[in-house]
């Protein structure tokens, strides 16, 4: 079981994992997008253990005039996301599998460190929640609309 007692003798588990990711200092370019993205271990009784807060990605698009948020979707920020606070790429003599099992250990010490007993294999399985920031909800929804499809040309999505 991953978890701890209280003083109450309740166990404590991580329920689920959650990254919360927000824009880095205000964009000036619309071309360019940076994010930081922070990993947090959510506890049955609430509480929150930060992870990782070192992580985070930036993208750009060429092109006079054009706006990166047309291109990006909220489901691109999620999957990338959790890739970002995910294992590493492995390097010269190391494997994935190897990669892996370091960075769920890391995270599992972590936990110890703060008291909560969590298994390594049953933190990789848990649940990955991506939580967009405030400012970063608002720079997306100012994006501007994609144009409409005209109705004299052909509908790709009918067949």
């Amino acid at each position: 079981m991953t978890g701890h007692a209280d003083p109450e003798d309740h166990m404590v588990e991580v329920t689920r994992l959650s990254t919360l990711v927000e824009l880095d200092g205000e964009r000036a370019d619309p071309a360019e997008m940076a994010v930081s993205a922070r990993l947090e271990a959510v506890l049955s009784d609430d509480r929150r253990i930060p992870l990782l807060d070192d992580r985070g990605w930036s993208e750009s698009i060429h092109g006079g005039g054009v706006d990166i948020r047309e291109f990006v979707s909220v489901g691109d920020i999620e999957e990338t996301a959790r890739t970002v606070v995910g294992p590493d790429e492995p390097g010269e003599d190391h494997t994935h599998e190897g990669m892996a099992a370091d960075h769920w250990g890391h995270l599992a010490d972590i936990l110890r460190r703060h008291g909560v007993a969590a298994h390594p294999a049953e933190l990789e399985r848990l649940p990955h929640e991506v939580v967009l920031g405030e400012r970063l909800r608002e720079w997306l929804g100012r994006a501007r609309p994609l144009p409409s499809w005209p109705d004299s040309w052909p509908d790709p999505g009918r067949g």
